[in-house]
């Protein structure tokens, strides 16, 4: 009997493995993940345990094995000007080393870069080739908001509006992209903590597609850099994030041809400042708000052809923010 119930308990862990595997790869053919609640299940019963050191063998290794993991003690601060922002992180994404660490477990307002989580269900869940008909509520937007130019009735494809998402920072397409796949933001909500959940994320809540301000919509700098690392993993989105511009083509409300040109965001991509020494920043997202500060998430390829992470949140200005993100890369990313 003895015996028996080994093999028993090894079989039903080899399932578990699996099952939690699957869950974690999301599904291909345009089908929602997230109907087995049971899969869900599994995954809270284990919240935070990407950050527990363990055995080679264990779970938490298993999961991390492709992530920089990390006590969350700051790290490097003395090096550079930490204090014009409230925390950043820099992740060697070929040695999984954490170069760089200040308050990434702290409680932070995303801003835009929440168009980086919206993005990732848009291009795992959504036909992207699919045309959504843009909604009145989604051209609301008040005057200083960022968007990329929609009207109501605009036909537009989730790929098209990928680019309005990621490069324009268009609250306009993160709207039209939750409302085209969810019918409302509320719902699409839903599945952007899911999938949060899905990345590690587990001390984020998402309330809506753009990340304007909300007390209840918030992350920390660790777990938006889990959420930016399976964004790497899709080549559409690596594109998009590291493109400069883009001629974006669909039609109006009466069927008429549309063509605008979005351009990036990320002033090291428009050349408007001075980029870091020894690293060839390859693009990332940027995100404003008053509470949140400014924010940019951003990808970089090092002088060992080495692909850096890092990430700075709420920096006191939009100079100072390119200043210690030079800093970081220039200290760090080498």
């Amino acid at each position: 009997m003895t015996c028996i119930n080994k093999k028993i308990k090894s079989l039903l862990s080899i399932c578990l493995i699996v099952v939690i595997a699957f869950s974690m790869t999301g599904c291909d053919d345009g089908a929602s993940p997230y109907e087995d609640d049971i899969t869900y299940d599994i995954y809270e019963s284990s919240k935070g345990y990407n950050l527990i050191s363990g055995s080679a063998n264990s779970d938490n290794n298993l999961f991390a094995k492709d992530l920089g993991v990390t006590t969350g003690a700051d790290k490097g601060v003395e090096n550079v000007d930490a204090a014009c922002s409230e925390g950043g992180i820099l992740v060697n994404r070929d040695t999984n080393q954490v170069k760089y660490s200040k308050n990434i477990f702290g409680k932070m307002y995303p801003a835009s870069t929440t168009k980086l989580l919206t993005a990732l269900v848009c291009v795992k869940y959504a036909n992207l080739d699919d045309l959504v008909t843009v909604s009145e509520y989604a051209c609301k937007q008040t005057s200083d908001s960022s968007v990329c130019g929609l009207q109501p009735g605009d036909r537009i494809s989730y790929r098209n509006l990928l680019y309005g998402l990621l490069l324009r920072s268009g609250n306009d397409a993160a709207i039209a992209i939750a409302e085209g796949m969810s019918g409302t933001v509320e719902e699409f909500a839903v599945l952007m903590n899911k999938e949060a959940n899905l990345c590690g994320a587990t001390h984020s809540h998402f309330v809506n597609a753009n990340g304007l301000h909300n007390e209840d919509h918030y992350t920390t700098v660790y777990d938006m850099y889990l959420i930016f690392d399976k964004v790497l993993d899709y080549k559409l989105l690596y594109d998009i994030i590291t493109t400069t511009e883009y001629d974006a083509a669909y039609t109006n409300s009466a069927g008429a041809p549309v063509q605008q040109k979005w351009a990036n965001t990320n002033l090291y991509l428009t050349n408007q400042v001075r980029k870091p020494r020894e690293v060839v920043v390859l693009g990332g997202k940027t995100g404003t708000t008053n509470p949140a500060g400014y924010c940019l998430v951003l990808l970089s390829r090092n002088n060992k052809n080495e692909e850096i992470v890092s990430i700075v949140f709420k920096a006191d200005s939009r100079n100072n923010l390119y200043y210690v993100m030079n800093q970081l890369l220039e200290t760090f990313g080498s």
